[in-house]
């Protein structure tokens, strides 16, 4: 295993595990303060397994390499855009994903639009504009993974 691909899968984890946590402990808090703690953990360990398992079904580099050779030819693209503007999209729905794994797209898109302005980065794509490179991004890899929760196939 290359030391590449080590990084990312704990990357993968260490991120996984933060939002687990934080998903757990939020659960975990209507039974008190113990609740929250033992939610804490309980969503710390399931969501670095989460997060390991994207890092390891979809090598971050590749996927980059895929969007940038291919979003031109996507339907939403606009030629007055280029890749700086399409790249914070496709990597909000990479890190959507592994934030948000279990869960489909639709259901969770109201806060992807929330935060899109404080990721986009230099993007010039307003939210209406990246949303489907955003969704693009996500369905990719919710392809790979196993368990996916939408099994559209989009």
């Amino acid at each position: 295993m290359s030391n590449d691909i080590k990084k990312d899968h704990s990357i993968g984890e260490g991120t996984g595990a933060a939002a687990g946590a934080i998903t757990g402990a939020a659960i975990g808090s209507a039974a008190g303060p113990a609740g929250s703690l033992v939610g804490a953990a309980v969503g710390a360990i399931a969501g670095a397994k989460v997060g390991g398992t994207v890092a390891e079904a979809v090598n971050p580099t590749e996927y980059n390499d895929h969007f940038r050779e291919n979003y031109r030819t996507a339907p939403y693209y606009r030629s007055d855009r280029d890749w700086n503007d399409y790249s914070p999209a496709y990597q909000y729905g990479y890190d959507g994903y592994r934030s948000h794994a279990g869960r489909k797209f639709e259901d969770i898109e109201s806060d992807l639009e929330r935060g899109w302005d404080k990721t986009r980065a230099n993007s010039r794509l307003a939210w209406g504009e990246a949303r489907d490179a955003v969704r693009d991004g996500w369905h990719y890899i919710e392809r790979r993974v196993p368990g996916d929760a939408d099994g559209d196939g989009r």
